[in-house]
């Protein structure tokens, strides 16, 4: 098996990891642990396991100007990511998230034309356009049977906030992963977003009753911690060492189609007209935006 092929494995089992963890973690919260505690958890666990892993890797310095773009970085693809992905996952539905998330790759357009001052063509802006009529849609009528309207909305915004907060951070983190080795890059990453969220979550996390939680969701947590959070990354490294950033970039489109069906055969969620026609939405705009030019296809 050639390195392209376990490239691809590698990165279709963060994809599917990916997918259950909306409704693994959907399962915890807000019952056993509230969104921000478990954000601590997830946080604290993978610090510590990036930080030993990175005793074992050369040791790299990181430049002094370098930590200033680190903290903002850590607060947009941890603190501020994080606190309202998890906030939101426990107001609204599985499939309502996961589809919201693909709504990264047109906030990653939108801010690169912000801050990188890269061109957008007429077919982008239209893209941009229809992704967020889907999005305010899903937003504002995507409500899941279990929770209030009030609630399933809040819900929505949030996790669309998340992904808008991702896109901000995959742009500000451009050029530090390409400056430093991705284990040195992300303990350092990871410690500056746990001392971020701390404020934020200590309290939720005092209040969690350790000795009334069944083992199945012990498990659950440790599975958010290892796998979709350090796991995920490592086989997401592997495959842009390997692999066109737009190939890797494809998988987040198969997400709402594991997290869909993972949702369905659990029982934890449902379909309705609205979350399919808010989808399509959502998925035409992302077409636009994504779509490359022929004269560049090979």
């Amino acid at each position: 098996m050639n390195q392209r092929s376990i490239a691809l494995i590698l990165v279709s089992i963060a994809t599917l990891i990916y997918g259950v963890t909306f409704t693994i973690a959907k399962d915890v919260m807000p019952l056993y642990i509230k969104p921000y505690a478990f954000i601590l958890l997830r946080v604290s666990g993978a610090t510590a396991i990036f930080w030993i892993v990175g005793l074992f890797v050369k040791s790299q310095k990181i430049a002094k100007q370098d930590y200033k773009k680190i903290i903002l970085a850590s607060f947009f693809g941890i603190a501020l990511n994080m606190l309202c992905f998890f906030k939101g996952l426990s107001l609204t539905s599985p499939i309502s998230a996961s589809v919201m998330m693909v709504t990264s790759p047109i906030m990653v357009l939108i801010f690169s034309s912000i801050l990188l001052k890269e061109n957008i063509i007429k077919r982008k802006i239209i893209g941009v356009f229809v992704g967020l009529i889907g999005a305010v849609l899903l937003i504002v009528y995507g409500n899941s049977g279990d929770t209030t309207d009030t609630d399933s909305t809040l819900g929505n915004f949030l996790v669309f906030v998340n992904a808008a907060s991702y896109g901000l951070y995959l742009v500000l983190v451009k050029k530090l992963i390409s400056k430093y080795n991705p284990i040195t890059f992300i303990k350092w990453f990871y410690l500056f977003g746990l001392l971020l969220v701390i404020p934020f979550s200590f309290s939720e996390f005092t209040e969690i009753s350790w000795t009334s939680m069944p083992a199945n969701i012990y498990l659950k947590v440790g599975f958010v911690i290892l796998f979709t959070t350090c796991i995920t990354y490592l086989f997401n490294i592997y495959g842009l060492s390997k692999l066109k950033p737009t190939t890797v970039g494809v998988f987040i489109y198969l997400q709402p189609v594991i997290a869909t069906i993972f949702a369905l055969s659990m029982g934890s969620d449902s379909l309705s007209f609205i979350k399919i026609g808010a989808s399509v939405v959502i998925f035409s705009g992302v077409y636009l935006v994504t779509k490359q030019p022929k004269n560049t296809m090979k």
